[in-house]
Parts: structure tokens; C-alpha cells; sequence
């Protein structure tokens, strides 16, 4: 639920009726950008009220694309899938002497930083991925088609991931060639279709056997890629914002600072989330090759540190168990 711009609209004094009710003092509100928004709008009208209920944002995404944070919570897990699954269907394609093209779409409305990911699926230097697309740069179909006839000249099997939020030149999403689009709350277009669009551009102009697929909602629940030091921070974002919130900090998001050095190391901060909230923050351009169809060493320097280590979830007769609420 978006929460309106006017501040005289009835729902805020819903809001804050209840949690007065409800005697709730600190509101701890674990989201990306669209949360973040709800944080500055409910601890802005705190202020004007007179309120003392403390409101503060606590980064979770999986896109890492909120601003003033190293990273976010969420986002290691989710490229340790992204990157372990990418390298599975490279192995099992790598298994056949037929020319094919297989086109995997990964999430990311703007940001690509978890189709970047997909660069650590490789097993040697110029292992597939062959190419890999990011919303940062714009997409070219010519330029598409000479980039993957060039691939099938070098190797029969070609994998491709590409983001789900790919932008041609002219700022429209590809996702629109395959098909309309509806919206959610927040007015986003709910994208799905970059990676069958592009599958049609292979068939009709190369020729060669293509399949697409999207990873879908497994990009982000898949709880037996965890990553443990993902876990972890997690753990260290929240009992910073809980001691935070009982100093009396309020309109704040907690970030990620790294620190210089070899040694991968972190720490909590605060920042103003009204500097934070409705901004993107972007894989940066000088991290992506000329061409634009490929990370660097550099993302990949960024990117391991956060994958590292194992979690297993608690099983139940072999497989995942969930708390249910009934």
C-alpha cells in the first residue's frame, strides 16, 4: 500500500490511532525503496503530530539498489543462488554437441547488480556466461544478434542472463515487445518477458535451437542458497536498529559501511532516510566492459565477499520447514 502525499489524508490518522491503541512506541519498518518511502512519510507526519513513536527503516532487498549503503541484506543470498543456478544449466548444456542459444531472465527493474551475479557461475575464464545484459546499458538488437552469432562461432552452447528491467535505447522495457504490461501498488510495471522476447529475436535471425526461462520468485526464496555471512548481517542490521530505535533515533535507515583494506570487514550506520527513499542506486558503469554485455573483476571483488559460507535451514521428512501461520 503506497501511502499518499497529502499529509490531511484519513489513513494517516488510522495509522497512528492504532499504533497509539496498540501502545506501540518504536516501528521497525525492514524493506527496500518503496518501504523506505512509508518510513520518511510516517516518522515526517510523527513530527508534525507531536508524536514520540519512533520510526526506522531496515534495508532488505534483493536488488541492492538502495542508496548510501554498501549493500543490502538479502542481496548476498540472492546472487549465491542466481550464480549456483546459472552454473547448473551451463553444465547440463555444456553436455551437447548442438548449436544453442538459452537465455536466462533474472530480477532487476533498473539495477542489474543480481544479473551481474551471474559472472561468478564461471568455471574458468571464458566459460559461459557468454554475455550478460544489464538495465545500466542500453540494449541494442543489432548489436544482440552480432554479439551471439559471434558466441556460436567460439563455442555450440551459448548462455545468456539478462535483466528483467533490459531497456532498448529508447528507454521502453524489451518485456513490452513480448507482452502488456500490468502495474502493482506502486505504480511499477510487473515485468516478465526479456528473456522470451529475445529467444523470438534468436529464432528469427540466427536460427539456431533457443529456450528462455525466468528464475521467477525462486531468486529470492530459494532458503537452501543461503548465504551465511548474508545471514549474519541480517542479524547485525537488526539489533543495530533496535538499539537505535531505543535511543530515540527516528526518520533513519541503517546502511553498511565497508571498510578499506584487504580483509572484508563492515559496520553499522545511520542515514537520513529521506535521503535514501525513491532514489536507485546503480551498478556503476566503469564496474561493466565497454561493449556493456559483461561485469568486471571489480563487481566480482564487491560481489564474493557476500556469498560466503553456508546455512542450512531446519528440515522436516527432507525438505525446508517453514513456520506456518494458520
Amino acid at each position: 500500500f503506497k501511502l499518499p502525499a497529502e499529509t490531511d489524508a484519513p489513513v494517516y490518522r488510522q495509522i497512528f490511532e492504532r499504533l497509539e491503541q496498540e501502545n506501540i512506541g518504536y516501528f521497525l519498518y525492514i524493506g527496500g525503496n518503496d518501504s523506505m518511502d512509508t518510513v520518511d512519510k510516517l516518522s515526517k507526519e510523527a513530527a508534525r503530530r507531536g508524536s514520540d513513536i519512533v520510526f526506522l527503516g531496515v534495508p532488505k532487498t534483493v536488488d541492492n539498489d538502495l542508496v548510501l549503503t554498501d549493500h543490502t541484506p538479502g542481496f548476498g543470498s540472492a546472487a549465491k543462488y542466481v550464480a549456483a543456478a546459472v552454473r547448473g544449466v551451463v553444465a547440463d548444456t555444456d553436455a551437447y554437441d548442438l548449436k544453442s542459444v538459452t537465455i536466462m531472465e533474472i530480477m532487476g527493474r533498473h539495477a542489474g547488480w543480481l544479473t551481474g551475479a551471474a559472472a561468478l557461475a564461471r568455471r574458468y575464464p571464458g566459460d559461459n556466461p557468454a554475455l550478460i545484459y544489464l538495465p545500466e546499458v542500453p540494449f541494442d538488437r543489432a548489436a544482440f544478434v552480432a554479439a551471439v552469432k559471434e558466441e556460436l562461432t567460439r563455442r555450440n552452447s551459448v548462455v545468456i542472463c539478462v535483466s528483467e528491467g533490459l531497456k532498448d535505447q529508447a528507454g521502453h522495457f524489451v518485456a513490452e515487445n513480448a507482452a502488456a504490461m500490468a502495474e502493482d501498488n506502486f505504480g511499477h510495471k510487473l515485468l516478465s518477458g526479456a528473456a522470451a522476447y529475445l529467444e523470438s529475436v534468436v529464432r528469427d535471425e540466427i536460427g539456431v535451437k533457443v529456450r528462455s526461462f525466468d528464475l521467477g520468485l525462486a531468486q529470492r526464496s530459494a532458503s537452501q542458497s543461503l548465504s551465511r555471512a548474508d545471514v549474519e548481517e541480517a542479524a547485525l542490521a537488526g539489533k543495530f536498529a533496535v538499539a537505535q530505535a531505543v535511543s530515540g533515533q527516528t526518520g533513519q535507515m541503517v546502511t553498511f559501511q565497508r571498510e578499506t583494506g584487504a580483509e572484508y570487514r563492515l559496520r553499522c550506520e545511520l542515514a537520513a532516510v529521506d535521503r535514501i527513499c525513491n532514489q536507485e542506486k546503480m551498478v556503476p558503469r566503469q564496474w561493466l566492459t565497454a561493449e556493456g554485455t559483461d561485469v568486471k573483476e571489480e563487481f566480482l571483488s564487491y560481489l564474493r565477499p557476500l556469498i560466503q559460507g553456508e546455512i542450512w535451514p531446519p528440515t522436516e521428512d527432507g525438505l525446508p520447514q517453514f513456520l506456518v501461520r494458520k
